[in-house]
C-alpha cells in the first residue's frame, strides 16, 4: 500500500465512512418510499387509484432503476466511487424537491425517473467500497448496519409527513420540499470529507474484467442467484407492504387519526426493522462461523416468521393486534438484507464488486420494486373496485372468481394476503442457496479471494 493511500485511510476512518453511507442509505429510502407515505393525499388531490400508486412506487421507479444501475456500477468499478454517490445523491434529491411541483399524474412519474436514476448511483458503489473496508468475516455486519439506512429512512418520512400532517391529510407538497433539499447539502459533505479506499486492499491485486467476464464469473455461483432470487421475492412482499400501508389503514381503521398513524408506523421501522436488520447482520456473521450456510438458513427461517405476521395484521380488525402482528413482520423482514448482501459481495472478485452489487439490485428490482406495489396495487384494484387491468392476465375472470368488486379494505386485504405466495417463494430460494454456498464460498476463497 503506498504512503498516499495510508494517509487517505488514516484520514477517513472507516466508521466514518460507513456512517457517512448508511446516512446516504437513508436518504435513499426516504426519497423512495415517501411516495407511498403519502399516497393517501397526492391520490385525493391528483385523482388516481391503487394502480397507479403502484405504477409510480413500483414499475416506473424500478424501470429506470434497474436498467441504469449496471452501466453505473461498471463506472464505479472504474472510477471514484465517492465523487460516484455523491452526484448520484444529489440527483436523487433534487428531483425529490421538484416532486413538490407536479401538477399531474404525468409530472410526478417524469419526477419519479428522475429519482430512480439518481438511486441507480447509490447503492452498487457504496457496498463495493464498504468492502474495501471490512474483511470477510464482518461483512455481513456492515452491510447490515448499512442497511438499517432503510428502517431510519422510512422513519424519517413518516415524522416528516407526521410533523406535516393534520388528522385528514398531509401537506405532500412541503414534505418533497423538506425532504429533497437536505440530501444536496448531505452530497457536498460525502464529497469533501470522504476519500475513496484502495479499490481491492484487502484482496488479491486484479484488474478489472470486462462485463461479460465479470457476469461469467457470477453466473458460475449458483448461491450467488438463489440468494438474489432470494432477497428479490421477499422484498416483493416488503414493497408492496410499505406502498400500501397507509392506504390499508386508512380504510380498515378509518378512526385513527392520520398523524397518529404516522407517528406509530415510524417507531415501528425506526424500532423494529433497524433491530431486525442489525440482527441478521450480526447473527449471520455468527452462523457463518461453524457454516456458511447459515447466512441461506438464517434469511430462510426470518422470512418464514415474517409471513404469519402480515396474514394476522391484515386479517384482525383490532388496530392494537393489527400494529402487533405488522411488528413481527417488520422485525423479521429486516433479518435477511445483511445476509443476502453480504453473499453478493464475498463470492464476488474485489474487482467487479460494485458490478456484483448492481447485477444483484437488477434482479431484486426487476422482481422486487417492479413487481411488488405494481401487482398489488392492480390486484387491489380488481378485487375492490372491480375494475379490469391490462398487464393482470384474466382480470375479468378474477373479478369474477371473488364475486364481483369486494369494496376497498377486502380488496386491499386479499391481495396483501396473496404477498404470502412470493414470500414463500423466498423461502425456498434461501434453502436452495444454503445447501450450494459451501462449495461456491470454497471455489471462491481458493482462487484468491478471501479477503
Amino acid at each position: 500500500m503506498s504512503a498516499t493511500t495510508i494517509e487517505a485511510s488514516r484520514s477517513t476512518p472507516r466508521g466514518y465512512v460507513l456512517g457517512l453511507l448508511t446516512l446516504v442509505y437513508a436518504f435513499n429510502f426516504v426519497d423512495r418510499q415517501i411516495l407511498g407515505i403519502l399516497a393517501p393525499s397526492i391520490a385525493n388531490d391528483l385523482g388516481f387509484e391503487d394502480t397507479g400508486i403502484g405504477l409510480l412506487t413500483g414499475f416506473y421507479f424500478a424501470m429506470f432503476y434497474t436498467v441504469l444501475g449496471l452501466p453505473i456500477a461498471l463506472l464505479a468499478d472504474r472510477v471514484n466511487r465517492v465523487r460516484v454517490i455523491s452526484v448520484a445523491l444529489a440527483v436523487w434529491s433534487g428531483f425529490t424537491f421538484l416532486s413538490g411541483f407536479v401538477t399531474s399524474f404525468f409530472w410526478l412519474a417524469l419526477a419519479r425517473i428522475g429519482v430512480a436514476v439518481g438511486e441507480a448511483g447509490g447503492s452498487p458503489p457504496s457496498h463495493s467500497m464498504l468492502s474495501d473496508l471490512y474483511g470477510k468475516t464482518e461483512r455481513a455486519r456492515a452491510l447490515g448496519i448499512y442497511s438499517l439506512g432503510i428502517p431510519f429512512g422510512i422513519m424519517t418520512a413518516f415524522f416528516v409527513s407526521a410533523a406535516l400532517s393534520t388528522a385528514e391529510a398531509t401537506n405532500w407538497r412541503l414534505v418533497f420540499f423538506v425532504l429533497g433539499a437536505p440530501g444536496i447539502l448531505l452530497a457536498l459533505l460525502l464529497a469533501f470529507t470522504v476519500r475513496e479506499p484502495e479499490r481491492g486492499r484487502l484482496d488479491a491485486k486484479t484488474s478489472p474484467p470486462p462485463l461479460r467476464a465479470a457476469l461469467g464469473e457470477l453466473l458460475g455461483f449458483r448461491s450467488y442467484w438463489l440468494m438474489a432470487l432470494g432477497i428479490s421475492f421477499a422484498s416483493f412482499a416488503s414493497y408492496a407492504v410499505s406502498a400500501f400501508a397507509i392506504r390499508y389503514i386508512a380504510t380498515a381503521f378509518p378512526g385513527v387519526s392520520l398523524v397518529s398513524v404516522l407517528i406509530v408506523l415510524g417507531v415501528l421501522n425506526g424500532t423494529l426493522y433497524a433491530g431486525g436488520t442489525y440482527a441478521g447482520g450480526a447473527l449471520a456473521d455468527r452462523w457463518a462461523k461453524r457454516g456458511v450456510s447459515g447466512y441461506g438458513y438464517l434469511c430462510a427461517a426470518a422470512v418464514a416468521v415474517a409471513i404469519p405476521g402480515l396474514l394476522l395484521a391484515v386479517w384482525t380488525e383490532s388496530w392494537p393486534l393489527f400494529l402487533v402482528f405488522l411488528g413481527v413482520n417488520i422485525f423479521f423482514g429486516g433479518m435477511y438484507l445483511g445476509p443476502s448482501f453480504s453473499v453478493a459481495q464475498n463470492l464476488a472478485p474485489p474487482n467487479v464488486r460494485a458490478t456484483s452489487t448492481a447485477v444483484f439490485f437488477f434482479v431484486l428490482n426487476l422482481i422486487a420494486l417492479g413487481g411488488g406495489p405494481t401487482i398489488t396495487g392492480a390486484l387491489s384494484d380488481v378485487f375492490g373496485l372491480g375494475r379490469e387491468v391490462w398487464f393482470i392476465p384474466f382480470s375479468g375472470s378474477l373479478i369474477e372468481a371473488v364475486g364481483g368488486p369486494m369494496g376497498e379494505v377486502p380488496g386491499r386485504r386479499l391481495a396483501l394476503s396473496l404477498l404470502a405466495i412470493p414470500y414463500g417463494l423466498a423461502i425456498v430460494f434461501y434453502l436452495l442457496a444454503a445447501r450450494s454456498l459451501p462449495g461456491d464460498w470454497a471455489r471462491a476463497t481458493g482462487e484468491g479471494r478471501a479477503a
